[in-house]
C-alpha cells in the first residue's frame, strides 16, 4: 500500500538533498498533449545528479511513496501522469542535461537523460555524426523518455527503435541502488540483458539517468520525394522494389492519406502542398546515399522504374534542403492537424506488412456500424506502424461520439490482434492501454512481467498504475 507524498515526507527528504531540489509541479508537469489525463497538483523533485536520484528513490522506497518519472511530457498514453491514487512525487530529470562524452571514431555519445532529443542532434552534428532517432516532439522529448518508451519515429526502417540505438545505460533502481551500465560495447554477453529490460519499461522498473548511444556517419546525399501511389498495396510493392535497388539506404518511407492533407487545409498548420488536388494516397520517401551515388540520377531511375510498373502516378522530388524540409514538415504537421480537428479515437498500431492493405479496407467497414466518420491513416509504412485515427464528420464535435468511443477502439484493436498485430507500436502502454495489455497480452508474458515487477520494485513505487495495473 502506497502512502501519499505529504509535508512530513517532503521535509525529511529535503534534509537529504541540496537546496532547491524540491518544488511545486508546474502546469507542464500535469498536462499531456491529447488532454485525456490531468496530473495531481503536488511536489516535483529536480535532481541534478545520479546520486541525488538515488537518494530520492531510496527515501521514497523506504516510505512507500509513489514516484512518477517525468521526461519531456510528450507521451501519448498517460504514462507521465497519475490522475488518481496516493499523491506521488514527480521525478523530473530536466536538470540532468550533461553530455558526458563523445567518441566520433567509435560512433558513440553519452548523454544524461534530461537532454532533449533536439539538443542531442545538435551535439551529434557538431561531431560530424548523425543520431537518427527523429520525432516531431524532439525539441521537448528527452533521451530518458525516448528510452523509457522505446520511441520509434520516422527512421526506424533504416536505424531501428530507440532500443536499437542504445549501447548502455545508467539507471537507479527502486531501492536507490545505482546500476552503472554505461558501456560503449557492441558485444557484451555477460548475463541477463538488464539494459533492454529497462528500455521500454516506462519507468516502472528503474529510472534511466544516462545512456551510451550509437552515432552514424552523415549520408553524403539526402534525397526526399513525395510520390503519389494508387493504393497502400502499391506503396508496399514500391518499397520492396526500391529496397531491391538501393538496399538499406532508405531512411524513411511514410504513408500519407488524402484525409490528412485535407485536415492541413481545413485547420492548419497552413503549409504549401505539392499537389493541387490531394491524392488518395502518397508516400514520403527519404534516401541517404553515399558519395559514390549520384542522387538525381538514382532517384530518376527509381521513379522511372516505379512508374513503368504502375506503382507511382505522380511525384515531386526536393531540389534543395529547404524543399526537403518543407515536404517533411507536411508529414510532421499531421499530428497537430489531428489535434485541432479532435479525434473520436486514436490508435498507434503495427501490423505484418502484408496485412496492412487488408486492414485499411476492412477497418472502415467494421466501425461504420457505430456512425459516420472520417479516417486519417498515416505512418511509418516501412516498419508496419500506422497511426489510425477516427474523426467526426466536418462540422461535428467529437463529443457527440463519446458513447461509441470505447466500442470503436475495441473493434479496431480486435481486428489488429486477429491479424497478428500490436495495439501499441511505438507509444507504449502507459495508463491508457493497461486494459488492452490484459486483453491481448500473452498470459505467459504477463505472468513474467508481474514477476519481474515484483522482484525489481517490490513496494510498487515506480510509476504506479502504468504498464501493469496495481
Amino acid at each position: 500500500m502506497l502512502t501519499p507524498c505529504d509535508a512530513a515526507f517532503l521535509s525529511s527528504l529535503a534534509e537529504k538533498l541540496p537546496p532547491g531540489r524540491l518544488a511545486q509541479a508546474q502546469a507542464r508537469h500535469l498536462e499531456e498533449p491529447r488532454g485525456r489525463y490531468a496530473g495531481q497538483p503536488g511536489p516535483v523533485a529536480l535532481p541534478q545528479s545520479t546520486a541525488e536520484v538515488a537518494t530520492i528513490l531510496a527515501a521514497c522506497n523506504a516510505a512507500r511513496v509513489g514516484v512518477l518519472p517525468w521526461g519531456g511530457g510528450t507521451g501519448l498514453v498517460g504514462g507521465q501522469l497519475m490522475p488518481k491514487g496516493p499523491l506521488p512525487l514527480i521525478l523530473s530529470l530536466e536538470k540532468m542535461t550533461a553530455l558526458r562524452g563523445t567518441w566520433p571514431d567509435e560512433n558513440v555519445i553519452i548523454a544524461e537523460a534530461g537532454l532533449t532529443l533536439g539538443a542531442l542532434h545538435e551535439a551529434a552534428t557538431a561531431a560530424d555524426r548523425l543520431f537518427p532517432l527523429a520525432l516531431a516532439s524532439q525539441g521537448t522529448a528527452t533521451i530518458g523518455g525516448n528510452l523509457a518508451t522505446n520511441a520509434g519515429g520516422t527512421a526506424v526502417l533504416r536505424y531501428g527503435n530507440a532500443r536499437d540505438l542504445c549501447l548502455g545505460i545508467e539507471a537507479v533502481m527502486a531501492d536507490g541502488t545505482v546500476w552503472n551500465g554505461l558501456r560503449r560495447l557492441r558485444k557484451d554477453n555477460t548475463g541477463y540483458d538488464l539494459k533492454n529490460l529497462l528500455i521500454g519499461a516506462e519507468g516502472s522498473l528503474g529510472v534511466i539517468t544516462a545512456a551510451a548511444l550509437k552515432l552514424f556517419p552523415i549520408p553524403a546525399h539526402r534525397v526526399v520525394a513525395m510520390l503519389v501511389v494508387p493504393s497502400p498495396a502499391a506503396a508496399l510493392k514500391l518499397l520492396r522494389q526500391m529496397e531491391a535497388r538501393v538496399g538499406g539506404l532508405i531512411s524513411g518511407f511514410e504513408l500519407i492519406a488524402r484525409t490528412g492533407l485535407e485536415f492541413l487545409s481545413e485547420v492548419g498548420p497552413e503549409l504549401r502542398q505539392p499537389f493541387p488536388t490531394p491524392p488518395d494516397w502518397c508516400v514520403l520517401l527519404e534516401l541517404g546515399l553515399p558519395a559514390a551515388m549520384e542522387p538525381e540520377a538514382t532517384m530518376a531511375a527509381l521513379f522511372e522504374e516505379a512508374a513503368e510498373a504502375g506503382l507511382v502516378e505522380d511525384g515531386v522530388i526536393a531540389a534543395s534542403e529547404a524543399q526537403a524540409e518543407a515536404l517533411w514538415n507536411i508529414r510532421e504537421s499531421l499530428p497537430e492537424a489531428n489535434r485541432r480537428v479532435g479525434a473520436v479515437s486514436s490508435h498507434d498500431i503495427s501490423l505484418p506488412l502484408a496485412e496492412i492493405p487488408g486492414f485499411l479496407t476492412e477497418a472502415p467497414a467494421r466501425i461504420a456500424r457505430f456512425g459516420q466518420f472520417r479516417i486519417n491513416a498515416f505512418g511509418h509504412l516501412g516498419d508496419g506502424n500506422l497511426h489510425y485515427n477516427v474523426f467526426p464528420l466536418r462540422g461535428e464535435d467529437r463529443s457527440a461520439h463519446d458513447p461509441v468511443r470505447d466500442a470503436v477502439k475495441e473493434t479496431l484493436h480486435d481486428l489488429v490482434h486477429a491479424l497478428g498485430g500490436s495495439v501499441s507500436a511505438e507509444h507504449g502502454i502507459g495508463r491508457l492501454k493497461t486494459d488492452d495489455l490484459q486483453r491481448y497480452g500473452d498470459p505467459a508474458k504477463l505472468a513474467a512481467m508481474r514477476a519481474i515487477k515484483a522482484a525489481l520494485d517490490p513496494n510498487g513505487i515506480l510509476n504506479p498504475g502504468a504498464v501493469l495495473p496495481g
